[in-house]
């Protein structure tokens, strides 16, 4: 397929909104941001062989594009709106960019976003996205707002697209429910817009829980210390690991793109009636102290530490 004919594809199938004044089909997109919020902007990456399985479904590498990127704007408690998409494809497939579209554009209509431009290229497979998003000044949830004395708290469950990656490399049949963690992870959106206001600081757990939120950490000036048997695990987890090595998974596997979060203590209701409220539970997990760096204590009170830290690109 000529690249103009894709970019036409493309075009055709992606959905629009009434703050798009141009979109996909000339040099640059013109977009009309709302009055009286700021603007929020992140990009991801996903290349092949390490962010996905080689052989995973176009579909989900679709979605997973987007998702990730979503993510980031949920963790700022931002609206999203907008998105560009950069692909580089060692070839013009067209029943294989169908079904990457499939599942980029079904997250996309999950969510209103519209996609704007873009660029394509050949190369080895690579997905580059950037989400736009909108959200009210102040209300921003940024890393350097934890103060001592908060509450640490998760959203979902933790490590089960590390196991189903752990599964993937070790030859083992994979768990559905795992892989699907892996595949299609869920943007915590609505729970982010609903935390603004509510908590101070968060990110969204992709490289790791102690690595996300040790940049948490940096950022605010404090520690953290962690209570293990709190870590929140999905049934599928539980009957795939022993404890060991769920534990390990769950602090440093990544790839769960939950949100991880502060909030005063004083607070603890409006938390957990805000995530009701969206229909996503939330974990207490831990407290910010003085210090540096996060502390994970296991039932015994003992200073537990995971086998190997987060992801890390150049580590």
């Amino acid at each position: 397929m000529p690249e103009f004919d894709l970019i036409d594809r493309i075009r055709q199938r992606a959905a629009t909104r009434e703050d798009v004044v141009l979109g996909i089909g000339d040099d640059a997109a013109l977009l009309q941001p709302p009055a009286g919020k700021l603007l929020v902007v992140a990009t991801d990456t996903l290349n092949a062989g390490v962010h996905f399985p080689g052989e995973t479904a176009p579909a989900d590498i679709g979605w997973k594009a987007l998702a990730v990127n979503l993510s980031d704007l949920a963790a700022m408690a931002a609206e999203p709106a907008w998105c560009t998409l950069s692909l580089s494809l060692p070839d013009a497939d067209e029943r294989w960019i169908d079904g990457f579209l499939d599942g980029f554009l079904a997250l996309a209509g999950q969510h209103r976003v519209a996609l704007v431009g873009g660029d394509t290229t050949r190369g080895p497979l690579s997905v580059s996205v950037t989400v736009h998003g909108f959200v009210e000044p102040g209300r921003a949830l940024r890393r350097d707002a934890a103060r001592i004395g908060d509450d640490v708290w998760v959203s979902g469950t933790l490590g089960d697209a590390a196991a189903a990656l752990e599964q993937w490399r070790s030859g083992a049949s994979s768990d559905e429910a795992l892989r699907a963690r892996l595949d299609r992870p869920v943007p915590r959106i609505a729970l982010g817009r609903a935390l603004a206001g509510v908590a101070r600081a968060g990110i969204d757990v992709s490289d790791g829980l102690l690595a996300d939120l040790g940049h948490v950490c940096r950022a605010s000036g404090a520690a953290a210390e962690l209570d293990l048997e709190s870590l929140p695990a999905s049934e599928a987890l539980q009957s795939a690991f022993a404890v060991p090595q769920r534990h390990a998974l769950q602090a440093a596997g990544g790839d769960d793109y939950e949100l991880c979060f502060t909030a005063p203590p004083d607070v603890l209701e409006d938390v957990q009636r805000v995530a009701a409220a969206v229909g996503t539970p939330v974990t207490w997990i831990g407290r910010i102290v003085e210090g540096e760096g996060v502390r994970v204590f296991d039932a015994d009170g003992e200073r537990w530490a995971p086998p190997r830290g987060g992801y890390e690109h150049f580590g």
